[in-house]
């Protein structure tokens, strides 16, 4: 399995649900809370991966490969996209 990255935030909802839903599917991860140094680490995370205008949060990575948020999660999933993403 790929490597799974998600930078949180600890208020925001959105997170909690990815957060969760990467568990309840199984799939480990690491999960980088940004709270503290969000300003930051918004512009390294447009940096990184090219991002233009505002990031939202949570942001998932999987495989250094930016796929969005957590309904960009959720739609890979419905679609039958996400196994084929995270496989090796």
């Amino acid at each position: 399995m790929k490597n799974v990255i998600i930078y949180t935030l600890n208020y925001c909802p959105f997170c909690k649900k990815a957060l969760e839903f990467l568990q309840k599917l199984g799939i480990p991860f690491e999960n980088i809370d940004v709270t503290y140094d969000e300003e930051n680490m918004t512009q390294k995370i447009k940096t990184m991966f090219n991002l233009q205008g505002q990031v939202t949060f949570p942001q998932i990575i999987i495989d250094k490969q930016n796929i969005g948020g957590y309904v960009d999660l959720r739609r890979l999933q419905h679609r039958g996209q996400l196994a084929q993403l995270l496989a090796d």
